[in-house]
């Protein structure tokens, strides 16, 4: 998947209300008539918490919010500061009372994945689009 520009970023620190700051950021970026809005927001708000409780970005750490252009589509990424060599993987246990992540992301999302960022853990989501003008 190409991108062809970033159109926004913002890093925030590794607290429980960053998720909530994450989706602000994702409205503003987005706009409120985006129609993937809602999906995004519910995506952004999992991938944030999964970074704050799950790595080092919830200790003292950070956790980044980046938005870009994938062809006609949107890439959204959420970058952590890793997890000691663990990557989030899909919990698969149907009565699990937590772990639900990353099945919402795989339910919502178009396509998503994990890459390795230096020791950084980013987690990617694309949605369709259309991308938003850079701000």
């Amino acid at each position: 998947m190409a991108i062809s520009e970033i159109i926004a970023a913002l890093t925030l620190p590794g607290t429980e209300r960053s998720a909530r700051r994450a989706r602000a950021f994702a409205r503003d970026v987005l706009g409120e008539g985006h129609p993937s809005l809602p999906d995004v927001e519910l995506c952004v708000n999992e991938a944030v918490a999964n970074g704050v409780e799950h790595t080092r970005s919830g200790r003292g750490g950070r956790v980044t919010v980046m938005f870009s252009r994938a062809g006609d589509d949107l890439l959204v990424e959420v970058v952590d500061d890793g997890a000691d060599g663990t990557r989030p993987e899909l919990n698969d246990d149907p009565l699990a009372e937590h772990g639900r992540g990353l099945q919402i992301i795989d339910a919502i999302a178009l396509e998503w994945g994990v890459r390795a960022d230096g020791a950084r853990t980013a987690v990617w989501m694309r949605f369709p689009g259309p991308p938003p003008q850079p701000v």
